[in-house]
């Protein structure tokens, strides 16, 4: 059993699809942008906001716009991420488990940093010790900064760290990180996917997952 875990946050713990997407689609129309479907924002989280930004944007980067539209999602999001968030069922259930357990928690997100400390707060905040997501100093998952500095302050080390996600970023972070991962079927992305970048271990559930853990 491993003694810490580490989560992404986005389509790990909470579904967050329905606000991101209503977020992105505002500014998108007032941009006279073409409007997202939700599996097409379901493809394109993952990677933080200049990444959704971008693949939700026709000419990507490229548009004259860009760093307009960014920042205006970034602030309409920030408005807007509680308005339909919430964990997936069964979630409550599992960290409290875990946290019985004196197992050390985290979570490590491309979300904003400011955002995934808010979010975790308010739904999460008496199991989550640690709360790491974006910010410019710092390189995104699926470099292994973020989850390198969880690990120091939950006092963990490699052998006894497991990272939690639902994407194929969380799957090279955590073989970055020289960590094991264990990824999510309830989330953003199909098992597929998630075989094709080499993930070997998945949970179906909360359930599922927290007996994996156990053993």
């Amino acid at each position: 059993m491993k003694h810490t875990v580490l989560f992404d946050l986005d389509g790990t713990l909470l579904d967050t699809l329905q606000d991101l997407q209503e977020s992105l689609n505002t500014v998108l129309a007032a941009y006279h942008q073409p409007q997202r479907t939700r599996d097409e924002v379901r493809c394109f989280v993952g990677n933080g906001l200049p990444k959704l930004v971008e693949r939700a944007l026709e000419e990507g980067a490229a548009h004259p716009q860009y760093d307009e539209i960014l920042l205006d999602v970034r602030r309409q999001y920030s408005k807007n991420s509680r308005n339909h968030t919430k964990p997936y069922d069964g979630i409550i259930p599992l960290l409290q488990c875990l946290h019985q357990k004196n197992v050390r928690l985290g979570v490590v997100s491309n979300k904003p940093d400011a955002e995934v400390k808010r979010l975790c707060e308010h739904f999460f905040s008496p199991w989550i010790q640690v709360a790491i997501g974006a910010i410019p100093e710092r390189p995104h998952k699926p470099a292994p900064d973020a989850v390198l500095l969880a690990m120091e302050q939950l006092n963990s080390t490699h052998d006894n760290t497991i990272y939690i996600g639902d994407s194929e970023v969380d799957v090279l972070t955590a073989a970055n990180a020289k960590i094991a991962c264990c990824c999510v079927l309830w989330g953003f992305r199909d098992r597929s996917v998630l075989e094709s970048h080499g993930a070997s271990a998945f949970a179906e559930s909360p359930e599922k997952l927290l007996s994996f853990l156990m053993n």
